[in-house]
């Protein structure tokens, strides 16, 4: 299940971009979520672990990635128990996120400092910490957070 807490929190990496340059490892890129998600959110082509082909930028490497795909990498591959800044993503990210914690066989927890839009993930239910209740669709995620950010 998504588990979300709103606003700062302990054990979180605020800034995910920075942390994955110096953790990810080759085969991450290369896996089949990866480019699916590099396809989309970057709409650029993994040519290998360590060249990107953008459209608009020319051959990159792994480290000029969006934040939000190095985001999304860290939650898919990364087990330490860390805590992400979801809000290093852009909402094109959270069908991703979604899909993700749908996946894992434990609970994804994220941070967010923002009201992030998951209205495109259908059947949408996560767990907000900050208020201990579960939502069970768009709507109640946003009340919920909206009550949550006016506290």
């Amino acid at each position: 299940m998504l588990r979300i807490v709103f606003g700062d929190t302990p054990n979180s990496i605020y800034h995910p971009p920075t942390y994955f340059d110096n953790v990810y490892h080759d085969e991450w890129i290369t896996d089949p979520f990866s480019v699916k998600v590099i396809k989309d959110v970057d709409q650029s082509d993994v040519i290998g672990p360590h060249v990107i082909s953008s459209p608009f930028l020319g051959s990159i490497s792994t480290k000029e990635l969006s934040g939000g795909v190095k985001t999304l990498m860290l939650m898919q591959f990364d087990n330490s128990g860390k805590i992400f800044n979801a809000s290093a993503c852009g909402d094109n990210c959270a069908k991703w996120i979604f899909e993700i914690s749908k996946e894992k066989e434990k609970d994804l927890t994220i941070n967010l400092h923002h009201i992030m839009d998951f209205s495109a993930c259908e059947e949408f239910e996560a767990y907000i910490i900050n208020s201990q209740k579960t939502v069970h669709n768009y709507l109640e995620y946003l009340d919920e957070a909206i009550s949550i950010e006016d506290r």
